[in-house]
């Protein structure tokens, strides 16, 4: 018996999956809240479905308000959860990978139309006009889906510069104030993500606050909530690449937002697949002791209403990744744009390893799929053995009164009156 575990051990854990519990996750750093917060309530809909109520503006004022906690320093919720017996050992994106991004050709940069810069002789400081060749981007994934329509006029009485140009699932802007020129990238992605490119953490927060939380759809609740940062760097001596979540680009293509669309097209699909990686963690995290309370007591303590309901939680978010979502799609936008913008966005998709990370969902929702049948099933036949063993006891009974009602006619029971 032991010799045969050895064997299935060595064999789970080289086709990458842990067959015993105790390991430690070590997933890719999230940035949804920590500490586990309270869930929002519930509503049951005319559908028999269950929804969640939309947090209050209250609760969206105290999320957009509370201190902001980098990557460097949070712990992510699902470090110290446990790997479920037969789940795939997920594995963490390599920052320091090095990704070459395409250069673009004159053939492209002439459809383009981007006005070539003068090279710097101090291409790292900062230009005459104040605009530094270094600076952040923040993607931020707060709700499902955001009401276009709506958007686009909230930034059309906001300021011209607000709202630029209009592409499918995307507007684009840029932020600008009273007391200064217009400065920063805004992408407002139609399945519920922002992306900002140079602008401050204060200044995203002003933007989402006035701008796209009233025009959310089914917003996120604030533990689910995801907010990713990078880095861009504009220069003339290096070859565009991506390293350490720092994106290199040529100097001449700081002002152009087609390539910045394309760039922020796979990042904005990144943090959204976060959102449903954490949920299928929440699923795993919820069901990993089932399989060991089985192998160990024989039965599961719950209800077949319980596992049917775990089976469709599963569907809503394997349907969501795989048939309702724009995670596993190719943006609409690349079907007439130039060949060189389609391939800046997959070389993105490499570096943030959406192929590996969707392949690893699946395997998810595979193997929880396979235990959730399993378990139906251990129930089915748990339910029928108590109906077959219900019918064998009401024969046992009827043959019983039979053979009363026998001797009674026989007159062998029922005649000490005469």
């Amino acid at each position: 018996m032991n010799n045969w575990l050895m064997r299935n051990k060595g064999q789970a854990q080289s086709t990458g999956y842990q067959p015993l519990p105790g390991s430690t996750i070590t997933p890719r750093a999230s940035t949804s809240p920590p500490n586990n917060p309270p869930k929002p309530p519930e509503r049951q809909t005319s559908g028999g479905f269950i929804r969640k109520v939309s947090p209050g503006p209250e609760q969206i004022k105290r999320h957009l308000d509370r201190p902001i906690v980098t990557n460097a320093t949070r712990v992510p919720p699902s470090a110290n959860r446990s790997i479920a017996p037969g789940q795939p050992a997920p594995g963490q994106r390599s920052k320091e990978k090095f990704v070459s991004l395409p250069e673009v050709d004159e053939d492209i940069d002439s459809q383009l139309s981007i006005p070539e810069a003068p090279a710097a002789l101090f291409e790292d400081l900062e230009s005459p006009h104040g605009t530094s060749t270094r600076g952040r981007i923040a993607i931020y994934c707060i709700a499902e889906s955001i009401d276009r329509d709506g958007l686009i006029t909230a930034l059309t009485k906001k300021g011209s510069r607000f709202l630029l140009h209009r592409y499918p699932d995307v507007l684009y802007g840029q932020y600008s104030s009273h007391a200064e020129e217009p400065r920063g990238d805004i992408y407002y992605f139609d399945y519920g993500c922002v992306a900002f490119w140079g602008l401050t953490v204060q200044q995203e927060q002003e933007v989402l606050r006035s701008l796209v939380l009233p025009y959310q759809e089914n917003p996120l609740p604030s533990f689910e909530t995801e907010r990713d940062e990078f880095q861009f760097h504009y220069t003339a001596n290096e070859r565009p690449h991506i390293q350490n979540d720092t994106i290199t680009i040529h100097h001449r293509f700081s002002s152009d937002h087609l390539i910045k669309l394309s760039i922020s097209h796979a990042l904005s699909q990144s943090t959204k697949l976060c959102v449903f990686e954490e949920r299928v963690l929440e699923i795993v995290a919820s069901t990993k002791d089932l399989p060991e309370i089985l192998a160990s007591t024989g039965n599961v303590i719950i209800s077949r209403k319980a596992i049917a309901q775990l089976i469709g939680r599963v569907f809503i978010q394997k349907a969501a990744v795989n048939l309702l979502s724009t995670v596993l799609d190719t943006p609409e936008f690349f079907w007439s744009a130039p060949d060189s913008l389609q391939t800046l966005y997959k070389k993105v998709c490499e570096y943030m390893e959406l192929d590996n990370r969707v392949e690893v969902l699946n395997n998810r929702f595979q193997v929880l799929q396979e235990m959730l049948d399993m378990l139906r099933d251990h129930k089915n036949t748990a339910h029928s053995a108590r109906l077959e063993w219900i019918v064998i006891w009401l024969i046992v009974v009827e043959v019983i009164v039979g053979l009363f009602e026998c001797a009674s006619i026989l007159g062998w029971v029922g005649n000490e009156a005469h």
